[in-house]
């Protein structure tokens, strides 16, 4: 299915990133107005530079953050037609009964907090506004199953999934899908340097996650609401 966002409006959250800038190449390639959002300016602006699109400075755990900017958005095109969620991190602990709240605290923010508060906030300026939307965040199969001395990343991993369900069934009948990524192992250069000796060829590279968000965020996919897809690769 060959992909056409001419002119609308999408935002990348966490778009200086791996992922995210191959989320913004793509959409920008396929003719859409793109808003490059994270929290360092010469990043996004570098990114900006190459496809264009617009900056935008923001803490995606901060809900006033997030209203400032869609309201930045608003004054500059008007809606928000898509938003493409990709920001997320990684932090293995110990054993829960070993641990302290640190690394729990670190991965609810960043992983969980940060679907509820981008995800929601966009979903209200799409509600308000009467748009039908796209919302798609990526996840990981640790949300579908904990494993030893990733109690913390798996915890946020599973409420962030929790979110992405609960907001299909309270906007799918608005007009306002919302979907997730499940990746295997992403292949960027962070991964590779942590496992040296593994074989990458197996692993899933970050325009085949933005392929799979571009899939879900066309009008064609109107009918998938509340799907965590799995992008596996040869895992």
């Amino acid at each position: 299915m060959a992909a056409n966002f001419e002119n609308k409006v999408v935002m990348v959250t966490g778009a200086g990133g791996n992922i995210g800038q191959a989320v913004a190449r793509r959409f920008a390639a396929a003719g859409a107005k793109v808003v490059l959002v994270g929290r360092s300016e010469s990043e996004l602006t570098a990114v900006a530079q190459e496809i264009g699109g617009m900056v935008g400075v923001a803490d995606v755990t901060d809900p006033a953050s997030l209203d400032a900017l869609v309201k930045q958005v608003e004054s500059s095109y008007g809606k928000i037609e898509v938003l493409a969620h990709t920001v997320g991190g990684y932090n293995a602990g110990t054993p829960v009964h070993e641990s302290g709240l640190d690394v729990w605290d670190k991965m609810m923010n960043l992983n969980a907090r940060s679907v509820y508060v981008s995800c929601g906030r966009v979903a209200k300026h799409m509600v308000d506004h009467k748009v039908n939307g796209r919302i798609i965040a990526i996840l990981a199969k640790n949300a579908y199953k904990g494993t030893a001395n990733h109690s913390a990343y798996s915890a946020s991993k599973a409420a962030a999934q929790r979110v992405i369900e609960s907001m299909s069934a309270e906007v799918g009948k608005l007009g306002i899908t919302v979907n997730a990524i499940v990746p295997s192992t992403i292949d960027t250069p962070q991964n590779r340097a942590g496992s040296p000796n593994a074989d990458y060829s197996n692993w899933v590279k970050p325009e085949e996650i933005a392929d799979a968000i571009l899939f879900l965020a066309a009008d064609e996919s109107r009918a998938i609401n509340g799907v965590s897809l799995d992008i596996a690769g040869g895992l």
